[in-house]
């Protein structure tokens, strides 16, 4: 069993200072927020000159569920794309793959 810490962020831009501040294992995106949206949130993450920024495993989770939409969350460089409503297995799954 392992045990996880959480931090909610209601933005993109707070998601990238908030990787900045805590270095987490995992990120779950949020697709559509304010200020900055996932997909941006996500490219100036990877873009950050510091450690993890490139490796930190970056999950989308997001109700776009069409192909094109799975494509641009891995353009952005997510690992994973997860729709929603959430799949209780498939997320575990993730976890599991990602958080080891």
């Amino acid at each position: 069993k392992k045990d996880y810490t959480i931090s909610w962020v209601t933005n993109g831009e707070e998601a990238v200072n908030s990787f900045l501040r805590e270095r987490p294992d995992l990120i779950l995106m949020d697709i559509q927020m304010p200020v900055m949206n996932g997909l941006e949130a996500a490219k100036a993450i990877r873009a950050l000159p510091v450690k993890d920024a490139q490796t930190v495993p970056i999950v989308a989770m997001t109700a776009n569920a069409f192909p094109e939409d799975i494509a641009a969350t891995l353009q952005a460089g997510m690992n994973e794309h997860l729709s929603k409503p959430i799949d209780l297995e498939q997320f575990h799954s993730i976890l599991q793959k990602w958080c080891q």
